[in-house]
């Protein structure tokens, strides 16, 4: 179902929104007269004839427009209004996925909220984002967090924003993004979730005994990564590099240059590098090490939190 009668609001990435297209991974709140953000079912044939590019983002000052194949055209402005025009051949999961992928992610930018690509996990009063390149195991790390009873924040896109220079994590919603192999891993079947989309071999799985809903200061930021290696390793990230780190992740952070917001994210980065402690983990490709990275990172967590005591 793309669009529900009834106009619902929705409340998610810290933002409250009104849209006629049902979400049902959202939690609905009470329908308000002034949204921080709309979503809207318009058509955007014609804008997309005059400024669209084939395959790839329009990005001006104020918008960002895409379009993906069999599922609609994306139009985002000034981080107050999301406009979708579904295909005739359109995949409603794929098109509520992008609504909170990308079309979020440009909204948080153009509210300047950074946006980072990965997973957050509440340790200890705390948020702890688990940063990385798509395929490196953050969600598959985040998912051994809550199978030890830790509860997460967001999966894919981590809200952060500076409350009296302080950073702070807002929770998005709760869902994670799991591949078949990892499930097995954690003895889940997946004949019991939805794939993301038709012919995908990575799973929607719902987390809400386990979504933590309120937002928490950020306590450090995990980059994962993998390579041929026997063992896992852990370093120190230097202030400076992590300001290189922060920009590598932030989600779709082509649109940080085009969006005119460099000078932003540089000094927004440049606080939380200088606050937040950063580590590197490396973990080798073709070992199962969730679990062994999960222990590494609480015990650096609670040697860091005695050092401050």
């Amino acid at each position: 179902m793309v669009e529900d009668s009834k106009l619902k609001s929705y409340k998610s990435f810290g933002l409250q929104f009104n849209s006629r297209i049902y979400f049902p991974e959202l939690e609905e709140v009470e329908l308000t007269t002034n949204p921080d953000v709309t979503i809207e079912v318009s058509d955007l044939t014609n804008l997309w004839k005059q400024e669209g590019n084939e395959g790839k983002f329009v990005i001006k000052q104020g918008r960002v427009l895409f379009k993906i194949e069999d599922t609609g055209v994306f139009c985002i402005e000034e981080g107050e209004r999301v406009i979708v025009s579904p295909l005739e051949k359109r995949n409603v999961d794929k098109m509520r996925l992008y609504i909170l992928g990308s079309c979020m992610g440009a909204i948080l930018l153009q509210r300047k909220i950074l946006a980072l690509h990965g997973s957050a996990i509440a340790i200890n009063g705390k948020a702890y984002a688990i940063v990385g390149d798509s395929g490196a195991g953050k969600s598959t790390l985040a998912a051994s967090f809550i199978a030890n009873g830790y509860k997460i924040l967001s999966d894919d896109v981590i809200p952060v924003s500076l409350s009296n220079q302080i950073p702070i994590v807002t929770p998005s919603y709760p869902q994670q993004k799991l591949w078949s192999r990892s499930l097995e891993k954690f003895g889940m079947d997946k004949k019991e979730f939805n794939p993301l989309f038709e012919r995908e071999d990575k799973y929607a799985i719902p987390v809400n005994k386990h979504f933590f809903k309120d937002a928490l200061p950020l306590g450090g930021i995990i980059e994962l990564s993998k390579r041929e290696c026997d063992q896992v390793e852990l370093s120190s990230i230097r202030s400076l590099q992590a300001i290189y780190t922060l920009y590598n992740h932030t989600y779709r952070n082509f649109f940080v240059p085009r969006l005119g917001l460099m000078e932003w994210h540089f000094k927004i980065t440049s606080q939380i590098s200088g606050q937040v402690p950063c580590y590197h983990i490396v973990r080798p490709i073709s070992q199962f090490t969730a679990g062994e990275i999960r222990d590494l990172i609480l015990s650096k967590i609670k040697k860091g939190e005695k050092l401050h005591a």
